[in-house]
């Protein structure tokens, strides 16, 4: 029998590696190279899920904290949909997906993990990746580590952020 460790996780699943401050906010302070950023906008930045739900798990976030959809201004709201339309153009060219889910989950009803400041997720996804690991055995396999994943799409960000 074959074993998968990943210890990384213990304190994730447990609940005492729940931050005191914002993660989104403190992502958007970190030095660049300790950070999942991937871009940063005028209102708006993309960050990777640091517990991804599959390999290139993204997610588009307002720069001010703020809970709801209904909170953001309009500039905030048009960079939120231009920044998951070049999320959607950059995980397509770098991990050819077979489709995307894109959402949000407004509250902790809704399943948000970060409840009080509202974020866009972009998962890519492939028929089969939700195999017998993830329903079974409450175990997700990413064939790619997250700091492979944060150089990858970094330089397609800059290319699309450019060109739009």
């Amino acid at each position: 029998m074959e074993r998968l460790f990943s210890p990384w996780r213990m304190a994730y699943i447990t609940g005492t590696d729940q931050p005191q401050a914002c993660v989104f906010c403190a992502a958007l302070s970190a030095k660049d190279k300790e950070s999942l950023v991937l871009h940063k906008g005028r209102d708006c930045f993309v960050v990777l899920n640091l517990y991804p739900y599959n390999n290139g798990h993204l997610m588009v976030v307002p720069n001010r904290h703020i809970a709801a959809l209904s909170d953001a201004t309009p500039q905030e709201r048009c960079e939120l949909m231009d920044l998951a339309r070049i999320a959607e153009l950059a995980l397509t060219e770098i991990y050819r997906p077979q489709g995307l889910n894109v959402g949000m989950n407004l509250g902790r009803a809704a399943g948000a993990g970060v409840v009080d400041h509202m974020h866009i997720h972009v998962v890519p996804r492939w028929l089969g990746d939700a195999n017998f690991m993830s329903v079974v055995g409450e175990t997700r396999v990413l064939p790619e580590d997250i700091a492979t994943t944060a150089g990858r799409l970094r330089p397609v960000f800059q290319r699309l952020a450019g060109e739009a």
